[in-house]
């Protein structure tokens, strides 16, 4: 993520500021469910950084690890055993999830009221429309809003640049961006010229999951 304000270039410190917002919301959130199914290296890291982020603000992690064979219909029914857990206010499903898995069926089965993913249809349809506010929003790109919102970065009126069109990170990202007043546009691999429209950029935030995407000589700073 880059920025043309204030005439300078910065790092911004994310780990900091997220140390800083888990003090902040310690004891806040009791019972949150990390669903996992199977055994990807990067899905057990994530799981493994969301557990643990857990255990430090105070929050009781439920652990649903579920083979990487299990049926569709048993992943669902798990589901809803948790949305009936009164002791689990939150519900995630770590995705990819196998692709014997229709993800969009077990991501609608999750109570919208404890979607904290951001992800169930109702959820991600709301942050869509104009005038209208999801009860939850994804983790990931409500972060990248948040780094630059607490690094006094300004948003309304820029020309911001969403690097991928993912659904977990790249379009939402660039629908809160547009929420929050920027001028959006998305540059994804049927894009002509991407370098310049990203040269032309305020504010870049590269979503496309592949490392070095966008270069120095594409930044262009004041």
């Amino acid at each position: 993520m880059a920025s043309q304000s204030d005439h300078k270039a910065a790092i911004i410190d994310g780990k900091a500021i997220a140390q800083t917002i888990r003090n902040e919301i310690a004891e806040e959130v009791p019972g949150l469910a990390v669903v996992i199914v199977g055994n990807r290296k990067d899905s057990q890291s994530y799981v493994s950084m969301k557990r643990k982020a857990c255990a430090e603000v105070a929050i009781k992690s439920f652990d649903i690890d579920l083979p990487e064979d299990v049926s569709q219909d048993d992943l669902i029914a798990k589901v809803h055993e948790l949305n009936a857990n009164t002791d689990v206010r939150g519900i995630l499903v770590q995705l990819p999830l196998p692709k014997h898995i229709n993800e969009e069926k077990v991501l609608s089965e999750i109570s919208i009221e404890k979607d904290v993913d951001g992800f169930h249809p109702l959820n991600i349809g709301k942050l869509a429309m104009k005038g209208r506010e999801p009860l939850f929003l994804p983790c990931t790109p409500k972060g990248c809003l948040e780094l630059l919102s607490r690094s006094g970065i300004s948003i309304e009126g820029k020309k911001a640049v969403v690097v991928g069109r993912s659904n977990i990170v790249g379009f939402p990202v660039s629908l809160l961006l547009l929420k929050a007043d920027a001028t959006v546009t998305v540059v994804h691999s049927h894009s002509h010229d991407p370098e310049s429209i990203i040269r032309e950029a305020d504010i870049i935030i590269a979503a496309a999951g592949q490392a070095m995407m966008v270069g120095s000589s594409q930044i262009v700073v004041p």
